[in-house]
């Protein structure tokens, strides 16, 4: 397999790429390009399961875009990852998959997401409302979430509960292509560590495709009242409600209410505290996000005693840490640092920063609202050393030349998508940088993606 669910098929002496076809597996597939050299084909059937293959009790499992790797046993799916993020970091910057010090498993690798968001629609044209994920391969299709083994039995209540309530009650979803009805998505998220749970329902405006039997507020509020009702193992914090009438299909905060409780949540990782709100970023494993910041403290704390001994610093360094979310490693790198800046664009996740270091106590952190591209230019302070941890897609190329700019002697790049990390470690090579530590960390079990740290050097 090539990373992240390229299986790698070989017939009629050609090199064939299948995507979600596994390691051992025998396929049939349709070949769909055949350019250059390189061909292409989909998935049609897998003819022959693996030799280490399980039996998988999701009932979804192949037809959700979710989990890959459910089939094989954890220890399997490790290796399978390790040697991808390897293969992927070699043919990008051969430092990097030298200094690759193996994958750290995630402690729980099921019922382990603090964070879900569902979809309303249905499975099939004009079949019932459905709520769930998309179906692999498929812009409007949906499976059922009521099984996912991602999350736990509240998770799965709430699903349900959910889903019958504007079932029985013939609410219609957003129809995207008509651009017309009611539900939109429901934003789940449960702390790990406390068990507090915050539940938001994202709709249009279009209130009156049900108006005439009863009133949005109506609705509203039976539908808090069914979760109030509902027993749970963890303890409901919130119940919110999104307006969202943009044309995107993303959860999108146009205004939101408070119905019931409170707007946000509290979690715990490593022994400090984090209020989380519906939107802010917080990594959706929480077990594991506790492996990845250990990891990458201890990456820190060595750079900084590095730095002093090379820069005869005589305090500890002042430290950027750009993409931010909700200043989690930001404290958690605070008690190494004389001063650490985060940056983000997400103005909640800012306030819930500021508020999550004065909870902890943590009065060296400062926490800036905006774009890294834009703010950067606008801090008076000189890092000393910079942590990068930014969205999927990577470091804006517009952003790139200004934090090479500061020069500063390590940068630690935290990737949530490993081909990210390895599009941009050239641009670092060209800038005088070269990877001396990298670690994979398995922040998403079952699924195709890992997180990977990298700590760069100035040559």
């Amino acid at each position: 397999m090539r990373f992240p669910n390229k299986g790698i098929l070989h017939a009629e002496d050609m090199r064939i790429v299948v995507k979600n076809a596994l390691p051992g597996q025998v396929v049939s597939a349709r070949v769909t390009k055949k350019r250059q050299g390189r061909c292409e084909a989909s998935l049609l059937e897998v003819e022959e399961h693996a030799e280490n293959e399980r039996r998988v009790r999701c009932p979804q499992y192949g037809s959700c875009g979710g989990c890959l790797y459910l089939c094989f046993p954890y220890e399997e799916e490790l290796k399978i990852k390790e040697q991808q993020i390897r293969e992927l970091l070699a043919e990008a910057d051969p430092a990097a998959e030298r200094c690759l010090e193996g994958i750290l498993p995630s402690p729980v690798h099921e019922q382990y997401r603090n964070k879900m968001e569902f979809t309303f629609g249905n499975a099939y044209k004009d079949g019932p409302l459905t709520l769930g994920m998309h179906r692999r391969g498929s812009f409007y299709d949906l499976t059922d979430a009521g099984e996912c083994e991602l999350i736990d039995a509240d998770y799965r209540k709430i699903v349900r509960l959910s889903a019958d309530f504007f079932r029985e009650r013939n609410i219609p979803f957003y129809h995207r292509m008509r651009k017309e009805g009611y539900l939109r998505h429901l934003l789940v998220r449960k702390a790990s560590h406390t068990g507090e749970i915050l539940v938001d329902l994202v709709t249009t405006t279009q209130t009156e495709s049900f108006s005439e039997a009863f009133s949005e507020e109506e609705l509203l509020c039976a539908y808090k009242d069914l979760l109030l009702s509902a027993s749970m193992d963890g303890v409901l914090k919130g119940i919110l409600h999104t307006r969202n009438d943009s044309a995107a299909d993303i959860v999108e905060d146009q205004g939101t209410d408070i119905l019931w409780g409170e707007g946000a949540f509290k979690e715990k990782l490593l022994g400090l505290d984090f209020i989380v709100t519906p939107f802010s970023f917080f990594q959706t494993n929480s077990y594991g996000a506790e492996v990845l910041y250990e990891t990458a403290g201890r990456y820190i704390r060595a750079a900084g005693e590095k730095l002093k001994e090379r820069t005869g610093l005589a305090k500890d360094p002042v430290v950027f840490d750009l993409y931010c979310g909700t200043g989690t490693i930001s404290q958690l790198t605070a008690p190494y640092a004389s001063k650490v800046v985060g940056v983000e664009i997400v103005e909640e996740a800012v306030e819930a920063a500021r508020e999550n270091a004065v909870r902890n106590g943590i009065g060296n952190c400062s926490f800036l609202c905006g774009d890294v591209l834009k703010v950067i230019d606008t801090i008076e302070e000189k890092p000393d050393l910079i942590i990068l941890d930014p969205p999927r897609d990577g470091i804006h190329p517009k952003a790139m030349p200004k934090i090479l700019a500061f020069g500063v002697e390590y940068i630690l790049y935290i990737s949530c998508k490993a081909s990210s990390l390895a599009r941009d470690l050239p641009l670092f090579a060209e800038g005088g940088y070269r990877p001396v530590r990298s670690c994979i960390v398995d922040q998403f079990p079952r699924t195709a993606n890992t997180e990977v740290i990298c700590l760069l050097e100035k040559a």
